[in-house]
C-alpha cells in the first residue's frame, strides 16, 4: 500500500512540476527514497535557547514562542508541503506553543498534540517516558504519512540527526532510515 502511495505521490509531483515549472520536489523524493511513513519537523524559528525560568506548558507566555520570520518560515513550509502533493494521515504535535504555533500556520488540516513529542531538553518532562510515548506511537503506524512537529532533541533522539528550526526529517520507522531535507 504505501509503495502504491509513493508512486501516486511521485506522479501527482510530476505533474505539478510539469504544470508549475516545478523541478525537484525534495519532499517527496525523500519519502519515496526511504519508504518513508513519518516526517518530522523542528518548529519554526523561535529565537533563544531552552525555555524561561517560569516555563508552563499551559502558558505560551512562559515559553519561547514563533517569532514573526518563524510565523512565516511554518507558513511558507506549508505551502510548499501544498505544491508537493504530500498530504499526511495524522499530523502531530508537541504541547509547546512554538511547535502548536508552528502546527497551526502550516496550514495542512487537523492536527492535534501528543506528548510524545515534548522536549525533554530542560528537564520539563521524564526523557524516557517521552521516548516510551513516541516509540509506541511509531511501532502502531501501519499506513500513510504521519508529520510530528517536534524540538531538536527529540528528533535527534529517534533519528541521530540534527537539523535547524523549521528542517524536516523523512523516517522510517520500520527501517529505522532517515533523511534530513529543507523546504525554504
Amino acid at each position: 500500500m504505501r509503495t502504491f502511495l509513493i508512486a501516486l505521490l511521485i506522479s501527482i509531483s510530476t505533474q505539478a512540476g510539469a504544470n508549475n515549472d516545478i523541478t525537484n520536489n525534495k519532499l517527496v523524493e525523500a519519502v519515496a527514497a526511504i519508504d518513508a511513513n513519518v516526517i518530522f519537523m523542528r518548529h519554526a524559528l523561535a529565537p533563544g535557547f531552552g525555555d524561561p525560568e517560569h516555563f508552563n506548558v499551559a502558558n505560551c507566555s512562559t515559553q519561547r514562542n514563533l517569532s514573526d520570520m518563524g510565523r512565516t518560515q511554518a507558513r511558507s513550509i506549508g505551502t510548499a508541503v501544498l505544491n508537493s502533493g504530500v498530504e499526511f494521515e495524522q499530523i502531530l504535535s508537541s504541547q509547546w506553543c512554538r511547535c502548536t504555533q508552528t502546527a497551526e500556520l502550516l496550514n495542512l488540516g487537523h492536527w492535534s498534540t501528543f506528548g510524545g513529542l515534548n522536549s525533554f531538553f530542560q528537564g520539563h518532562v521524564n526523557k524516557q517516558a517521552t521516548l516510551n510515548l513516541l516509540h509506541k506511537k511509531l511501532a502502531s503506524l501501519d499506513h500513510g504519512l504521519t508529520l510530528m512537529v517536534t524540538h531538536q532533541v527529540v528528533i535527534s533522539a529517534i533519528t541521530k540527526l540534527v537539523v535547524g528550526s523549521g528542517d524536516l526529517v523523512a523516517y522510517n520507522s520500520t527501517t529505522f532510515e532517515a533523511q534530513a531535507l529543507t523546504l525554504e
